[in-house]
Order: C-alpha cells, then structure tokens, then sequence
C-alpha cells in the first residue's frame, strides 16, 4: 500500500485514508469483487488504530463501493462503468414509498435535507429572501450544469439550463416558445398530465403506439408532428425503455423538417444497470433536443422543481417569448439543491439507491 496519513491536518485520520481507497478503487487498483487488506495489516502498516480503518471502510460500504461479508471480509462493490462515484459526507439511509404521482419513489433521508437547509440558512442569511433570477439562480444551473457532464454526458452552458417550479410548468412555458399552431406527439400510452398541459395550452396532439422498445417506427414515420414528447428512459405507466436504436432513430426523425424533442429523463438516475443510459440529449447530431428532469424522484415530490436544458439556437427564442415570467422556486430551495448536489450528498443517495435496487434484483 502506498496510502499516507497526515498529521497535524484539518481532515480526520479515517477520511484520508477513505479518499485514497477510493481513488484505488475508481481507478481499478482494486478490480471488483476482489479483497480489500484487513483492517489490522492496514492498521499496523500506516500506524494507526483499527477503529479509524474500520470507519473508513465502513463510509466505503456505505457508499457502494465496498461491501462487508460476515467472517470473509471487505471485498469491492464498484466497477468503472457504475458512474456517480462521488465526495464523502456523511452516512444516509434510504427509505422507499409511494410518492403519490408517477410512480414509487426512493426518499432523500430527511436529516441530511434538514441540516443542509440549517447550513444554507446560516451561510446565506438574509440572502435568501432575495428574489431569483427569471432562468433560476447562477449557482444551481451551474450546478446541474457540473453534475449533468459527469452523470449524464451532457455538456451545455449555464445559459442554456432553465429553473421552473415541476415538470408541467416547464411544459407550459416550451409550448410558448415552440408554437402553439404545430402537432405535438406523445408516446401512448403516457404520463396523463403531459397530455393534459398540452390540451390545456390548445394544442393538438397525436398519440403514438408505444412498443416494447420505444415508439413504434411506421407510426414516427407517418406523424405530421413537429415536436415529439418521450420519456426514453421509462416511460410510464407502461415502464417501456427505448432501446438505443429506437433513440437513434428519434434523432434520425427530429434531424428533418426543423423538428424538436422533448426529451423527459424521468428516474433515469436510479438504473441498475451497470452503464448509466444514455441521453437522447447526448447522442443529438443537432440542435434540437430539449432535456429536462426533476428532483421529484431523487429528492421528493413536495419541493417542485424541475430544469430543462434547451439547444443554443432556442436560448434566445425562449428568452424574448418567455424570459420576463419569474421564476417560481424559492430562492433558499435553489440554494439548499445546490449545497446538495455540491457536497456530494446529492448523487451519494443515488449512488447508495442504485446499489441497493441492484442487489435486490439478483
């Protein structure tokens, strides 16, 4: 082992020795389902006590990383392909439970929320009354900007990201932005309130057989439509995922005629698959997918917040149409997210939810 412990710093003996196994680990020094040394050889070699091995190990296994079996060890839980590796903070649990809406969701751990929010407060003081920006605060778009190119190979700029208080909201203002007098298509069957934004905004929709992979091809081929609505990842209720070459084939059909995507990522960040999937948004040879998610899943329900990432060309289209409309999340919410997503806690938990979902299903 080449890992050091130094004395005499700020950062505790256990943590040190954390980021370093870490790194280890990320990096493949420690191929998966091999053994970790024991916590008495790690022990003695770096001349420190057992306890403080067994602490590091044991924010390892509570991030995913490393799991402990009973009378054998610690042996490695993560493989390169995993993504969301991520800085410690401290230990969550998950809980899971009805959230009401689309689907089951998986409960960001209350005290982790609740002393975020102390933390933003105390930092923030007064701050935090003031109003936000109308595309969202700076701070939280770059954010999401940061953690969508290392989770989701999305790369845009701040500008191109947009704050909105859910999903719904954001279908609203889209409808402004890309004509209210074109067809829209939606996946069928869909989330009910897609088609219910739409119909409310007098827009004509047409419904599109969903298949086992994706939207069926000779209904994509045969639509009129100019703007198509997808949730590729898992659309519900049905809980179909497009295949990858459904997805190209999405891009081949938007890549004719000045057509866009609407491209809803819903719950996406809890695959058990081992390779994250892959964005519509991301594999676009053109600028004309619109990505949007939400915190609904990861976070929760209550706080209604949702972001879109709109193509270059559409940034100053949406600002003249739209740009003077407030942004309707609370200033101190957008903070709270950002702080989050920041320390780590934020795809910790998801990291952690994945892991765990994983297992189950073995």
């Amino acid at each position: 082992m080449n890992y050091k412990i130094l004395k005499g710093t700020h950062v505790p003996a256990y943590l040190q020795l954390y980021s370093q196994i870490k790194d280890d680990i990320i990096n493949e020094v420690y191929q998966f389902n091999s053994k970790l040394p024991s916590k008495r050889i790690v022990a003695e070699e770096l001349e420190i006590s057992t306890i403080t091995v067994e602490h590091a190990y044991a924010l390892l296994c509570d991030e995913g990383y490393v799991e402990a079996r009973q009378r054998s060890g610690y042996f490695i839980r993560f493989r390169g392909e995993d993504g969301f590796a991520s800085a410690p903070k401290e230990s969550i649990r998950h809980e899971i439970s009805c959230d009401g809406s689309k689907t089951v969701g998986v409960k960001f751990p209350f005290s982790v929320l609740a002393k975020t929010i102390r933390k933003v407060t105390a930092d923030l003081g007064a701050d935090i009354l003031n109003p936000s920006p109308n595309f969202g605060c700076v701070e939280f778009r770059e954010a999401i900007r940061k953690y969508l190119g290392r989770s989701r190979s999305i790369n845009a700029d701040v500008e191109q990201i947009i704050i909105g208080s859910g999903a719904e909201y954001l279908y609203g203002l889209l409808t402004e932005v890309l004509g209210k007098d074109c067809l829209y298509a939606i996946e069928n069957p869909s989330y009910q309130k897609i088609e219910q934004v739409y119909l409310a905004e007098g827009i004509n929709i047409e419904k599109l057989k969903l298949t086992s992979d994706g939207i069926e091809s000779s209904a994509l081929q045969k639509t009129k439509a100019k703007v198509l609505h997808i949730s590729p990842y898992r659309s519900f209720p049905s809980g179909v995922s497009a295949s990858m070459s459904k997805r190209q084939e999405y891009i081949s059909w938007a890549n004719t005629d000045g057509r866009y995507i609407i491209e809803d990522d819903f719950e996406s960040e809890f695959s058990v698959e081992r390779k994250v999937e892959t964005t519509v948004f991301s594999l676009a040879t053109e600028d004309n997918v619109i990505y949007m998610n939400t915190f609904s899943q990861t976070i929760s329900p209550s706080l209604r917040v949702a972001y879109m990432v709109l193509p270059k060309a559409l940034v100053p289209v949406f600002e003249d149409k739209v740009g003077f409309y407030a942004c309707a999340v609370p200033t101190i919410i957008q903070y709270v997210l950002t702080e989050l997503i920041e320390s780590g806690n934020f795809e910790r938990h998801i990291n952690r939810v994945r892991r765990q979902k994983r297992k189950v299903l073995k």
